[in-house]
């Protein structure tokens, strides 16, 4: 940064100094409102799973497939699509990107393994510092309250490609330019409907919205 500063001419370096204070306010903003719509969302989780319990829903009916016996829609294979809509860092720096334009596919499995749902997925992003990253893994999905079947725990583990130049050694283990990553969040659905937050390691989390397909 500091060789690059050097062969600004005075007008650009006031540009470029707008421009980080620009995106200093953008983070600022993004905190603001960010941190309120991550604390609803846990909210409803909690407020959501005791009524539910509370009122009697219904049991789990049991499918064809041998320990199988989630109602539906979740009970077969289904797609899971998702994007991204908000992302907080915990230590908000001005090279941060808060816009991680994200585009996931899930695939989810009527198999079961450590009493978890299995499923398999990829997905594109921006990362932290703007460049395209992709990240391909495989995982686990819980419904950890039986009668409030559309609240789940999901653990992804996988391998990330995009954290290059300057920024290769943001994350751990990626001398190579692919590392391992590791991923855990909390859903919630209303139909096919579905909201997840994500959370990337000591960094920050991620908002998410997204639709199961039969």
């Amino acid at each position: 940064m500091t060789s690059l500063a050097r062969g600004f001419h005075p007008v650009e370096t006031s540009t470029t100094h707008a421009l980080l204070a620009s995106n200093q306010d953008r983070s600022a903003r993004w905190r603001r409102w960010a941190m309120p719509l991550v604390g609803s969302v846990f909210a409803t989780l909690a407020l959501a799973a005791p009524a539910a319990i509370a009122q009697g829903a219904p049991a789990p009916s049991t499918s064809s497939v041998p320990g199988w016996d989630a109602p539906e829609p979740w009970r077969t294979d289904r797609y899971y699509l998702q994007t991204s809509v908000a992302s907080v860092h915990f230590h908000p720096d001005s090279e941060h990107d808060n816009s991680q334009a994200l585009a996931n596919a899930e695939w989810r499995l009527d198999k079961r393994w450590l009493a978890g749902q299995v499923l398999v997925g990829a997905a594109t992003f921006d990362n932290s510092y703007g460049q395209a990253t992709w990240y391909a893994y495989g995982g686990l999905l819980w419904r950890p309250v039986e009668n409030v079947q559309p609240l789940y725990l999901k653990l992804t583990a996988g391998v990330i490609h995009g954290y290059r130049g300057e920024y290769q050694d943001k994350i751990p283990f990626n001398n190579s330019g692919y590392a391992p990553a590791i991923l855990p969040a909390v859903g919630y659905c209303y139909s096919r409907f579905c909201s997840e937050l994500v959370v990337f390691g000591a960094a920050g989390m991620m908002l998410t919205v997204g639709m199961t397909m039969p």
